[in-house]
């Protein structure tokens, strides 16, 4: 298998897969670098893809740094029963921030920079289409991280209300709570940009001969993945303009002391907040959908199916939020049809993992890095896919909700899930990024690490959940000790994992490193793949035709 995988590095003599062609010789058309600023300037005013992609990147690993960094303080704080390190406002405040520095500082942004890199490379654009708008839609997230981060030292702390921000905690709060709708304000503006940026780049400049059917599946599952943005992002701001007139202005939607109603407040976040779970996961099924087939050397099994199934995701996701409310006090029929439409969603999320699997049946398979973490993705996503199908059914939800149960779902299918998918883009696209390959046996040992340590960390929350413990308590009950010093053990050992990450094969690939070919995987098909390594200022500035 070593020999396989040292000449998957072997610079390939062709200038294009099967099914390019260019008007001019390659090298005339990438010469044109000249007149791109230099220095501070080049990032302040950015307007090309690829160094606006590169912003998001380093904004989404500060802040996965930051987000880590409070849960690790969060666990060592639940490493034994009682209070060790942190009063329990305080505790609340880092769990609550640990969720919105996550969700909206790291994830997000990091599969928009996968975007704002790939789209244009894949469909053979020369950039994206607003592009300064594309520089103002980065610029917001800094300002709005300040406010995140910044509200641990406004009067009374950082907002403790939990990640879902309901009321009437959330109107209670000192003026971190207001930093943090302040924020999810500019992080609202900011992806709706993005997402109008993103669609209409798709959908108006894709090379001559790109039909939308033979566009690549990352480039696909953007494209549904920003209509879901620009659908739901403004009910978030709706939700917490509401929040702050309440707080603020005397109104009392969701103040039942004045004839509010807090559950309304439930019902409107979720419309937004389950559709951003697919916001979160559908460009990971894409960027898994590209990696699989290539070191598989075959085509990605059933195309049109994997389309199809991306877009049911995205159209049911519409109709399941509820399914978080169910301890609430919900009429049985309400019960019944959120349960089915949930239990619904795991068709054509299966359709993708019958496909990813389909895939490698028979394939010359090899394993790299990217390849690693692709399958290490499908399995343990899988693990959190059924969880969530255990949680979809009402009786048992209403037992477990609000347990660490919940907390072993979405984090097998956030971490495990997206991030193990952001970790395979890396690997996969690092050599058209940086132009150097990157150094397989530290990436085997950053896999192997992450794959044993976030199910050391994860998986012994489920048995904490079944057996009662409640989440975001700063203290739990000395039955749940055990799982709760292994958790924190294997949190702390993954946490160091991705500090290795950053300090020996982020930053040593940037410096140097083995030269990357034009076409560093030899199985690996589509446009990107055509342009030199690392990918000129200045792309396509003739389009490639798509035979």
């Amino acid at each position: 298998m070593s020999d396989t995988i040292d000449n998957a590095f072997v610079p390939t003599k062709k200038s294009a897969p099967d099914g390019f062609r260019h008007g001019d010789d390659l090298a005339k058309d990438h010469a044109h670098q000249h007149d791109h600023p230099r220095g501070w300037r080049r990032w302040l005013y950015a307007t090309n893809h690829k160094d606006i992609g590169t912003l998001y990147l380093w904004f989404s690993l500060v802040m996965l740094m930051s987000g880590g960094a409070l849960a690790m303080l969060i666990r060592l704080e639940l490493f034994q029963p009682g209070l060790q390190f942190f009063q329990p406002e305080f505790y609340n405040q880092m769990v609550t921030m640990h969720g919105l520095v996550m969700i909206f500082g790291a994830i997000m942004p990091s599969f928009v920079g996968f975007a704002n890199w790939m789209i244009p490379l894949q469909i053979g654009a020369s950039d994206m289409a607003f592009a300064r708008m594309n520089n103002f839609s980065f610029w917001l997230l800094p300002p709005a991280a300040l406010l995140l981060i910044g509200s641990f030292f406004a009067g009374g702390g950082a907002t403790a209300s939990g990640w879902t921000l309901y009321p009437p905690l959330s109107i209670q709060m000192g003026p971190g709570m207001d930093m943090a709708i302040f924020a999810i304000h500019l992080m609202g503006i900011s992806s709706i940009m993005g997402a109008i940026n993103i669609i209409t780049t798709i959908l108006n400049m894709r090379a001559p001969g790109m039909t939308l059917m033979k566009m690549p599946m990352f480039s696909w599952t953007w494209l549904i993945t920003a209509y879901l943005l620009i659908a739901v992002m403004p009910v978030l701001s709706g939700a917490v303009t509401m929040l702050l007139t309440d707080r603020h202005f005397g109104t009392s939607f969701f103040n039942a002391a004045a004839g509010g109603d807090p559950i309304m407040f439930q019902h409107i976040f979720w419309f937004f907040g389950h559709p951003e779970v697919y916001i979160m996961i559908l460009p990971a099924f894409g960027i898994i959908s590209e990696v699989v087939p290539t070191f598989s050397r075959k085509p990605l099994f059933g195309y049109a199916s994997m389309v199809y199934a991306a877009a049911s995701i995205a159209i049911i996701s519409f109709i399941v939020w509820a399914h978080h409310m169910f301890a609430t006090g919900m009429p049985i029929t309400g019960q019944l049809f959120f349960m089915y439409a949930t239990m619904l969603v795991a068709v054509p999320t299966g359709v993708k993992v019958f496909n990813w699997v389909a895939t490698m049946w028979r394939g010359a398979l090899t394993f790299e890095a990217p390849m690693l973490f692709a399958i290490g993705f499908i399995w343990v996503f899988t693990i959190g896919g059924f969880s969530g199908l255990i949680l979809a059914v009402t009786p048992i939800d209403i037992q477990v909700h609000d347990t660490y149960y919940v907390v072993a779902h979405f984090h097998y299918v956030l971490v495990a899930g997206s991030l193990f998918a952001i970790f395979t883009g890396f690997y996969y696209w690092a050599p058209k990024w940086t132009g150097h390959m990157v150094n397989q046996k530290r990436a085997a040992f950053h896999f192997w690490n992450s794959l044993v340590w976030v199910n050391v960390t994860f998986f012994p929350m489920h048995f904490l959940g079944l057996a009662g413990m409640p989440r975001r308590y700063v203290d739990y009950s000395t039955q749940f000790t055990d799982y709760n010093q292994l958790t924190t053990i294997g949190a702390l050992l993954f946490g160091l994992t991705q500090v290795y990450f950053v300090f020996a094969i982020v930053l040593p690939t940037i410096r140097g490193g083995a030269l990357a070919p034009a076409k560093p995987w030899e199985g690996a098909e589509g446009l990107e793949w055509t342009v030199p390594s690392p990918a000129p200022f200045h792309t396509f500035e003739k389009p490639p035709v798509v035979a």
